[in-house]
């Protein structure tokens, strides 16, 4: 049935026995630098080509304070530490994300409350942020509660989806209104600008992932980003154990995350940071390419939402209903063409089952339909 589907894709990858979803590419100075970090025997936490990311990273998002750490779920519990997210508190994310934000939530011993999607960006939906928080929260010495719960209402941590901005402005402006901390999970959307301003910069702070799959890489790897010094300051510390800094001595003034990137990482990561304007463009044309297909086909394929300036890290379509999708990764993964179904629902899991979570007829909707395509850069 999508043998035309496989075909397209299999001649805008090149015929081989298998496609990947997100393969990552080495072509710059990513062995340069890694050898230069192995010759220097600085390979751990320390090293030249971690602050050199840093800077660089910040300088190519435009702002604000970078800070490594070990992968994305980390940056997001260091974060959310740093927001003074404790046991007992709440945070609103949505339920239509992958498991790392829900987790990271629960490292902090709060409990996450979980919120329906827009069906424009596929991320939290302002409008039922909005509506939850006029109808179940309230404000007292600045201080926001849940009238249900009694709980405090600590942060918000909206997730950009597949690289797509959300409604961010929406969603900090409702939240500042509630005196609620939004922290930005940008792990997908490197690369991504709303309203012409990279996403992670709009909340407290943004946290990026440089996993395997994602648009550049480190092997592994995180950031923590944030226009305050302060708190940028403070978000180096914690994530390097809270060590005092000193030439001989081991004194730490706080409970601490061993949360920092290797140097070794790091170079690899420079290297790709160095060539990401070009994987961006590469992404963009690839998406043009489906887009252009599967308007023929007459199936819905997932555009960047207005105001939005998107990554496309992975491509995605909606198909007509769940036996559909279903058949999909079927016939294309049997071919060896990687497709993938978006996430299960974070309420629908065993250990969030038990959270609150609003009405999640678009985020059902969504969870059975959508797929992901083979959407690796293409250079040359």
């Amino acid at each position: 049935m999508f043998n035309d589907v496989i075909g397209f894709i299999k001649n805008l990858y090149g015929e081989r026995s298998f496609i990947g979803l997100h393969e990552p590419i080495f072509g710059g100075n990513e062995r340069k630098y890694v050898n230069e970090a192995i010759d220097s025997t600085f390979v751990s936490s320390v090293g030249k080509f971690v602050d050199q990311f840093e800077s660089k990273f910040a300088e190519y998002i435009g702002g604000g304070h970078a800070i490594v750490t070990s992968n994305g779920t980390s940056a997001l519990h260091a974060a959310l530490h740093l927001l003074d997210v404790g046991p007992g508190d709440e945070v609103i994310t949505q339920a239509l994300t992958f498991v790392a934000t829900a987790n990271a939530i629960a490292y902090c011993g709060a409990h996450p409350v979980f919120l329906d999607s827009d069906i424009k960006n596929l991320g939290l939906s302002s409008l039922v942020l909005e509506e939850f928080l006029t109808q179940n929260a309230e404000v007292r010495d600045g201080v926001c509660r849940n009238k249900n719960t009694g709980r405090i209402i600590k942060a918000c941590v909206p997730m950009h989806v597949f690289g797509h901005p959300v409604n961010i402005e929406e969603i900090v402006s409702i939240c500042g209104r509630f005196h609620i901390a939004v922290l930005e999970d940008a792990a997908e959307s490197v690369g991504s600008l709303y309203k012409g301003v990279h996403t992670g910069l709009f909340g407290k702070m943004g946290v990026y992932s440089f996993n395997g799959n994602k648009i550049i890489t480190a092997g592994g790897g995180g950031l923590i980003v944030t226009r305050d010094a302060a708190l940028g300051k403070r978000a180096k510390h914690v994530t390097t154990t809270a060590k005092v800094p000193h030439a001989w001595d081991f004194y730490h003034d706080e409970v601490g995350f061993n949360y920092r990137m290797p140097n070794l990482n790091a170079a690899l990561a420079l290297g790709q940071l160095e060539r990401i304007p070009e994987f961006v463009s590469s992404k963009r044309a690839i998406a043009e390419e489906y887009g252009a297909f599967f308007d023929k086909k007459g199936i819905q394929f997932v555009r960047e939402p207005a105001d939005a300036r998107s990554n496309y890290w992975l491509n995605a379509i909606v198909l007509d209903n769940r036996e559909q999708r279903d058949l999909f990764l079927r016939e294309t993964n049997g071919a060896g063409v990687m497709t993938r179904p978006i996430w299960q629902l974070m309420s629908e899991l065993p250990m969030y089952k038990n959270s609150q979570f609003s009405d999640l007829q678009v985020a059902r909707y969504l969870r059975d339909r959508i797929v992901n395509l083979p959407s690796s850069v293409r250079i040359g």
